[in-house]
């Protein structure tokens, strides 16, 4: 190419560029929606938080649940609107584990080569009990190229990156993983590849495992495990990103759904949090203390378990944010359901610790 050419091509890409910032920087960036409804309190103390906090804000469902008593706010939403939850799914994966560990199907220190053929790969004897803790060693994601691109091109394209991804793939990625310390390290891979093993020692995909033994049991109708786009109907809810407020694509993540592609709705979320409040759940034993993290944080199956005792998870996808957090010993938690990728943290933490 001439340098002549070079240049004009190189110019006509700034200029592009220059008019991609210029259009973004005149989008509209979402804002709490005004139309609210439910509990007064929650309402205003939501609100204040929401409002306060930078970045965008749209719709929201908020619950909290005090010794049976239910309290609820929207705002441009309702009980049946549908989110994404994000990493809150491991929550579910993990009972899921608890669940199947009681019926015997599988054991603690069942190896993960046990399950899928990773050849001579160290990721091979890691136990499944080490994935739900997070102690298994493996990176957060597998740092394939592909998973590095995806990542790298999301925030411009803002699009789901692992729909594309296969079961073949995802073992792929991991038998290539270099293992850190067996000590406490988030993994979002470790968490599909337990989902993935379970699915397959119960002889089922990882949505109809989820389906029949959570979903049914506890009447959540309106809450499935989308792993592709086709999953989806075309009017299927888009959130928005943190950058300029864009629309997002939906994330279904192909075969890491186990690690966060749930969705939900307030209405079945609150079904989830009551059961888990009953102990009546299946697997409710994965909010027990495993092992020590960091700083007075410890580990169940999935779950964080603070100083205090609150068991918490939050979410994020890429246009959702989620928080979900409760005290057994006290019948109380807390749902927070939004739709943009814009922590609800502070709303969920706020609210959990104003109750007496």
């Amino acid at each position: 190419m001439s340098s002549r050419r070079r240049l004009a091509v190189g110019s006509g890409l700034v200029v592009a560029g220059v008019a991609a910032v210029e259009i973004f920087a005149r989008m509209r960036t979402p804002s709490l929606c005004r139309e609210s409804s439910g509990d007064p309190w929650l309402v205003r103390e939501a609100e204040t938080i929401l409002r306060r906090s930078r970045g965008p804000r749209d719709r929201a469902s908020i619950a909290v649940i005090d010794n049976g008593v239910l309290r609820e706010a929207h705002f441009g939403a309702g009980r049946h609107t549908q989110y994404e939850i994000g990493s809150i799914t491991k929550t579910m994966t993990a009972a899921v584990f608890a669940d199947m560990l009681e019926r015997g199907e599988i054991s603690r220190r069942t190896p993960l080569g046990t399950f899928f053929d990773l050849a001579s790969s160290e990721v091979a004897a890691i136990e499944l009990e080490e994935l739900a803790t997070h102690t298994s060693g493996l990176p957060n994601m597998a740092s394939t190229c592909c998973n590095v691109a995806d990542l790298a091109l999301w925030p411009l394209l803002v699009h789901d990156p692992s729909s594309s991804v296969t079961l073949e793939r995802l073992i792929a990625d991991a038998s290539r993983s270099r293992l850190g310390p067996r000590e406490y390290a988030y993994s979002n891979l470790g968490y599909s590849l337990l989902g993935q093993a379970l699915a397959r020692r119960a002889g089922t995909s990882f949505p109809r495992l989820l389906q029949e033994r959570l979903f049914a049991p506890l009447g959540m109708d309106d809450t499935f495990v989308p792993t592709d786009p086709t999953s989806l109907g075309v009017d299927a809810p888009r959130g928005y990103s943190v950058m300029w407020g864009r629309r997002s694509a939906p994330w279904t993540l192909g075969a890491e759904a186990p690690s966060g592609s749930v969705r939900s709705t307030l209405a079945d979320m609150t079904r989830y949090l009551q059961s888990l409040l009953d102990a009546t759940a299946p697997g409710t034993a994965a909010m027990d203390q495993a092992v020590v993290a960091r700083d007075g944080l410890r580990i169940g199956y999935g779950w964080h378990i603070d100083q205090n005792s609150l068991v918490w998870h939050n979410g994020m996808t890429g246009g959702f944010s989620s928080w979900i957090s409760l005290q057994p010993g006290r019948g109380q938690g807390v749902i927070v359901l939004s739709n943009t990728m814009n922590s609800v943290d502070d709303l969920g933490m706020a609210l959990a610790r104003s109750l007496p």
